[in-house]
């Protein structure tokens, strides 16, 4: 009897409730309360580091002799690095101070921590003098020189109408400008020795967590004005540790989601929903969505508190959907608590690295976009604009892989995987057997795995962009054959080992075509990594290319892939529906010859 949506929907609210009931239960006011004063204390500490400016490491770590009248007083209490402090000679050659201010003079001590003492001291007085230019009524009188800036694609040329001009600044758009001069300043410090100490030493003022600030500076297409001596490389530091924000809740989350999941399999706790009339689909949604909802909760909390959108937030769910998929997976493959702990560590650390470390470079390269949490950087960085295809490229993979770790979970829970000490291999190859009953399946589970597919080729990119390109592409395509291959033949040899299919030639070809076909159609979606110019970069042309992607002009030619994957996967099929050892061999085999076929085509085409 067939159940209708409104069946299926009643039954997940009720599992819902009952998870969260169950939940409250278990959970003691104790703590409850610790937990919340835990995340307080931590919005706290970030909000007040961030917003306020109050957290710096290099506080007070070079230390200044220098008059209560001298000009230089008020440029070395305003920095973060440098304290001020009476002025002795003595108290220089004792190694008291680094730095040591007179009439007209400024003696360093001779050590590198001098040196560097005298450059912080140089850009400090340098940032206090454009502060005193900047508040002047005319401002071309202060700033005589202008700096148009624009950041372009290092493959594109100088922007037509890039000129340099003088007067009032009126002159030339860009993405980002600055102006400045050197002169002798008006009035406070600016006198004498503001020429004397600007001779050298890193230019910007400190940011909130004493980093470089922008100062304004967009490569991303806005306007903007300053000195030239404040212009510093983009980097949303402070973005960043906002952004980090959404992720730490995370992983409160999935501990508690991770636990009540295995629990199910602790004494056959999960028998009895396994008996009544609902799916394992309704029990699975029913128990998660407690859970979902916490972390859209959190997330909702974390934007209002740092100045983000709905974007943020909605680049931020596919993110707490594969945390929430990967523990559940976790959770079904682990036959104990301290299993699940090492898994749901593992996932954590690695979903954290993978959306942290490419957001660095949100204005710098289409790479960060592989990282939903760059859509959130982008969002809280004022004046920016999201698109809607670098949102969906930067979210879809996820929102994709979410789901197929929730369909592969789902294919074990029942009662002959739940409550059996299988290990964490076999039940990756059970869960792969439960999507696979007829041939045609072969191909629909090829299709699926495009999204981690394409997930562990960005990474690749992105993990051997800053290498040179001669070593990274043939290795970058020996990673493509590798992921790819294992795609394909993986669900084959799992039907195989369970008896799925005969063992015979014939089945293992047609099976081998079936799952190069699905593969194939579903490469064809990779495409989407056009829209964020990710094929312009070197690494981008050689993981895509080889898909038939913007490369071949000729429809025999744009089907060459296809070839290439029925090949492969039939010679894969051949050896799984033997023994591990010789599908072991068709397999080294098959990753050979894509890799071949990889540079060829790379080196013809690309």
């Amino acid at each position: 009897m067939r159940r209708s949506l409104r069946d299926h929907l009643s039954a997940v609210a009720r599992i819902a409730r009952w998870e969260v009931e169950r939940s409250a239960g278990v959970l003691d006011r104790r703590t409850a309360i610790l937990t919340v004063v835990a995340l307080l204390l931590a919005g706290t500490v970030v909000g007040a580091g961030v917003l306020a400016g109050g957290v710096a490491l290099d506080r007070d770590i070079y230390r200044v002799g220098v008059a209560e009248d001298s000009p230089y007083r008020t440029p070395v209490e305003r920095s973060v690095a440098l304290e001020a402090r009476p002025p002795d000679p003595e108290a220089l050659r004792g190694g008291e101070l680094e730095v040591l201010v007179g009439d007209g003079t400024v003696r360093i001590a001779d050590t590198p921590k001098g040196r560097a003492a005298l450059s912080e001291f140089r850009s400090a007085v340098r940032a206090y003098n454009v502060g005193l230019m900047q508040s002047q009524e005319n401002g071309s009188a202060a700033f005589p020189v202008v700096v148009v800036l624009q950041y372009v694609s290092r493959s594109s040329g100088l922007p037509e109408g890039a000129t340099v001009d003088d007067g009032d600044g009126s002159g030339g758009g860009g993405a980002g400008a600055g102006s400045g001069s050197v002169g002798d300043g008006s009035g406070g410090a600016a006198d004498g020795g503001a020429d004397e100490a600007d001779s050298d030493g890193d230019a910007g003022s400190s940011g909130p967590l004493g980093v470089p600030a922008l100062g304004g500076i967009n490569p991303l297409g806005t306007d903007t004005s300053g000195s030239p001596a404040e212009i510093s490389p983009p980097f949303p530091f402070g973005s960043l540790v906002l952004a980090f924000g959404f992720l730490v809740p995370m992983n409160f989350v999935v501990q508690a989601y991770g636990s009540t999941m295995l629990n199910e399999r602790i004494n056959r706790r999960g028998e009895l929903l396994l008996v009544a009339p609902v799916s394992p689909g309704d029990i699975v949604a029913g128990k998660t969505l407690p859970y979902l909802g916490a972390m859209v909760a959190l997330t909702a909390l974390v934007a209002l508190g740092v100045g983000g959108s709905l974007v943020s937030v909605a680049a931020v769910l596919p993110i707490a959907l594969v945390f929430l998929a990967a523990t559940f997976a976790g959770a079904m493959f682990a036959r104990s608590f301290k299993e699940l702990t090492f898994v749901t560590v593992t996932v954590s650390v690695f979903l954290t690295a993978y959306t942290f470390v490419p957001a660095i470079f949100a204005n710098v390269t289409p790479i960060a976009l592989i990282s939903p949490l760059t859509i959130v950087v982008r969002d809280l960085q004022p004046f920016q604009s999201v698109t809607p295809g670098a949102f969906l490229f930067a979210t879809a993979p996820f929102a994709l892989c979410a789901g197929i770790l929730f369909l592969l979970g789902i294919g074990i829970y029942r009662e002959e995987d739940l409550f059996t000490q299988r290990s964490v291999p076999l039940k990756l190859l059970d869960a792969l057997d439960a999507r696979v009953s007829r041939p045609r399946d072969v191909a629909v589970v090829s299709g699926l795995s495009i999204p981690f597919v394409f997930v562990a080729e960005l990474l690749a990119v992105a993990v051997l962009f800053a290498l040179p390109v001669s070593i990274t592409i043939p290795l970058v395509l020996v990673v493509v054959a590798l992921v790819e291959e294992v795609a394909k033949s993986l669900h084959i040899f799992a039907a195989f080992e369970s008896g799925r299919f005969d063992r015979t030639r014939r089945v293992a070809l047609v099976l081998g075509a079936l799952s190069g076909l699905g593969f194939f159609v579903g490469e064809k979606f990779t495409a989407v990594a056009q829209v964020v110019g990710l094929p312009e970069l070197a690494l981008g042309q050689a993981a895509f290319a080889t898909s038939g992607i913007g490369v071949f002009s000729a429809l025999g030619l744009l089907f060459a892939p296809l070839v290439l994957h029925v090949v492969t996967a039939g010679l894969t099929a051949l050896g799984a529906r033997r023994d591990l050892r010789w599908y072991a061999v068709a397999f080294v085999g098959s990753v050979l010859l894509h890799t071949a076929y990889n540079l060829t085509v790379v080196s013809r085409f690309g």
